[in-house]
């Protein structure tokens, strides 16, 4: 597979990362030569200075025999007419585009994107999908992460276990004996920053933080059953008022009408601009970092403080604050891996990553067979994966135990006939079957080719 990034910024780069390890021939175009020599310098892609809308720059970069372009500059005019060129004079199958003004992202003009008007297949929103993804985080407290699965019949949870947690130094594959009527099944554990994948042999220690694909009617025992009893959110403090601290305000004020949301931004016009597009949260304008601030934003009292600016350091300095005043529980925007291993060690409750969140919406684009959705997880250590179970598959008619399957493979659950089955050894996958697992980097080409149609079934 051939694919084009136009854009070497930190959206570009981290998709280009991801996708030059899957062996993809990338190609990253950008005005900026300090960004294009970077690229080369570190990532295994050819990388070439111009502008990505531009006929000639896109020939160049060989759009002819492209099957994809991802267009994320920082300009959205520049993203759209960059698809619209690829399609129309190149033909490209498979156009991504990042688009930020809110504007262009309104359902009434989804027509405009269409293949009749302008071609693009897939939008990227990174900022939107940020504060989603926070806030479904809101709704399980106490959970790292949480990611709806078979259209919501599943979750998948990251739990950290906190030194007081029952289950410790219990081997996972008792847990279906100690909580018989609980759906759950464990994928991965995180260990002083290394993930591994889980089995059933493994014991549970404090500061781990345990993966789980869990059926959507037991979370609430789930996090009981991990020691987590935190309550509901009910006064919210968010920092930074652009554009995923707006989202985030009006995602609040919209899905969570019984939370009270204070938020706080430096910059006076933009904080002008946030009290009025969503008059329900509370706007303060001054420094995260003051404590008079955050006095005023009464963060000793909220139960969560979300720090959302588009500075990495004044988010996690701005966390401690607030946890150092009294806030209940942190979530912290950190766009640099750099920092991952310190969040917890420093008592950041969650880190939210733009990244992973990002890279599983392309990654989604480039899978074959019949998966569904794809969902990057732990630092993109591997991945959660959806997938109809055809008739060629390899899994189809055995019990799991004797599938054979890949190393670093767990198959968590299947869906049939919208009812949830967790995975067991006797467990058979049936066609038709909707599967959820999990595979490591290494292990994800495997997947494909076991849930892909064999060129001996036409």
């Amino acid at each position: 597979m051939k694919a084009i990034i136009c854009g070497a910024g930190q959206v570009g780069s981290n998709i280009a990362r991801e996708l030059a390890n899957e062996g993809i021939d990338i190609t990253v175009i950008d005005q900026r030569a300090d960004l294009i020599q970077k690229m080369g310098d570190v990532l295994d892609v050819r990388a070439m200075v111009g502008h990505a809308a531009h006929p000639g720059v896109l020939e160049a970069a060989g759009a002819r025999d492209c099957d994809m372009i991802i267009a994320v500059t920082f300009a959205d005019e520049v993203n759209m007419v960059a698809c619209q060129v690829a399609h129309s004079l190149f033909d490209v199958p498979t156009k991504i585009a990042r688009l930020r003004a809110r504007d262009y992202l309104e359902p009434m003009w989804s027509d405009l994107f269409s293949r009749d008007n302008m071609p693009i297949d897939v939008i990227i929103s990174p900022e939107i999908e940020v504060a989603r993804a926070i806030g479904r985080r809101l709704t399980v407290p106490g959970a790292v992460d949480m990611i709806p699965l078979a259209d919501n019949k599943l979750r998948l949870l990251g739990i950290r276990c906190e030194p007081d947690c029952p289950i410790l130094r219990t081997p996972l594959r008792q847990l279906t004996t100690l909580f018989p009527d609980l759906k759950i099944n464990t994928v991965i554990i995180v260990r002083n920053g290394k993930p591994i994948v889980a089995s059933g042999d493994d014991e549970l220690f404090a500061a781990d933080e345990v993966y789980l694909v869990v059926d959507s009617e037991h979370v609430a025992r789930t996090m009981v059953a991990f020691g987590h009893e935190e309550p509901e959110a009910r006064r919210v403090v968010v920092i930074g008022g652009g554009n995923i601290g707006l989202c985030l305000a009006e995602d609040l004020a919209e899905n969570f009408p019984g939370v009270a949301t204070k938020l706080i931004e430096l910059n006076l016009e933009r904080a002008e601009f946030v009290a009025q597009t969503c008059p329900k949260t509370v706007v303060l304008n001054g420094d995260a970092l003051d404590p008079e601030i955050l006095e005023e934003a009464n963060v000793s009292r909220a139960e969560t403080v979300i720090a959302v600016t588009n500075d990495d350091e004044v988010n996690i300095l701005s966390s401690l604050l607030a946890k150092r005043y009294g806030a209940g529980r942190v979530i912290t925007l950190v766009n640099s891996g750099t920092y991952a291993p310190l969040m917890a060690p420093l008592g950041i409750d969650v880190v939210v990553s733009p990244r992973a969140i990002t890279v599983s919406t392309v990654l989604q684009q480039i899978r074959r067979g019949r998966i569904r959705s794809v969902h990057s997880i732990a630092d993109n250590f591997g991945e959660i994966i959806e997938v109809e179970a055809l008739e060629t598959s390899s899994v189809v008619g055995l019990p799991l135990r004797e599938a054979n399957l890949p190393k670093g493979v767990v198959i968590a659950a299947v869906v049939r006939n919208g009812k949830v089955e967790m995975a067991r050894g006797s467990t058979v996958v049936e066609v038709g079957d909707l599967v959820v697992l999990f595979a490591t980097k290494g292990a994800v080409k495997r997947v494909e080719k076991m849930f892909s149609v064999s060129v001996d079934f036409f």
